[in-house]
C-alpha cells in the first residue's frame, strides 16, 4: 500500500475541525513539501517501498520549487533596484505628479528617499511615490547673463608685507 500526498494531508488534517472556519493554504511551501516527503518515507509499506523513480521525481520537484523561490527573490530585488535607478534619473528634472488628495503638483525633483517598499522622490521638500509621476520634463533653463553688462569686478586683496624677524647680537 503506497502513501500519496493526498492521504498524508487528509490524515494530518483535524477531522473534527469545522471546514467553514479553517483557512485553507493556497500553496505548499518548502517546509510543507519536506514534511510530505518525510511522511511518505516513514509510512511507506516495507514490502512495497517507494520506487527510485518516484523519489527522484519528488526531489526534482523540490529542486524546482527551490529554484523558483530563488528566482522570485532575485526578481524582486532587481525590481527594487530598477525603481531606485528610475528615481535617481529624475533628480534635477521637472515633474508633474498627483498627490494623495488627487491634486496635481509640479516641481523639480531634488532628491530620492529609499524606503522599505519603494523609493520616494522629493519635490519641494515633500516625498512622493514614484508611481504618482504623470509627466517628466527638463527644468526651464536659467537665463544667461547679459553679455553687455560687465561682470562685477572684485578688487584683489592688499598684499601683506612680511614682518621680518630681528635678531639681536
Amino acid at each position: 500500500m503506497g502513501v500519496n500526498a493526498t492521504s498524508v494531508i487528509s490524515s494530518v488534517a483535524d477531522p473534527s475541525a469545522d471546514p467553514t472556519t479553517r483557512v485553507p493554504s493556497q500553496t505548499l511551501g518548502q517546509d510543507d513539501f519536506l514534511k510530505l516527503l518525510v511522511a511518505q518515507m516513514t509510512t511507506q509499506d516495507p514490502m512495497n517501498p517507494m520506487g527510485n523513480t518516484e523519489f527522484i521525481a519528488q526531489m526534482a520537484q523540490f529542486t524546482s520549487l527551490e529554484q523558483s523561490r530563488t528566482m522570485a527573490n532575485t526578481m524582486a530585488t532587481m525590481n527594487q533596484q530598477q525603481q531606485v535607478l528610475q528615481a535617481n534619473e529624475l533628480i534635477g528634472r521637472q515633474v508633474s505628479l498627483v498627490d494623495d488628495n488627487l491634486n496635481v503638483v509640479s516641481g523639480v525633483v531634488t532628491g530620492v528617499v529609499i524606503g522599505q517598499d519603494s523609493p520616494m522622490i522629493v519635490v519641494d521638500g515633500q516625498g512622493y511615490s514614484l508611481a504618482s509621476v504623470v509627466s517628466v520634463t527638463l527644468p526651464q533653463p536659467v537665463a544667461a547673463p547679459d553679455p553687455t553688462v560687465p561682470p562685477e569686478v572684485v578688487p584683489a586683496p592688499e598684499p601683506q608685507t612680511p614682518v621680518s624677524s630681528v635678531t639681536s647680537n
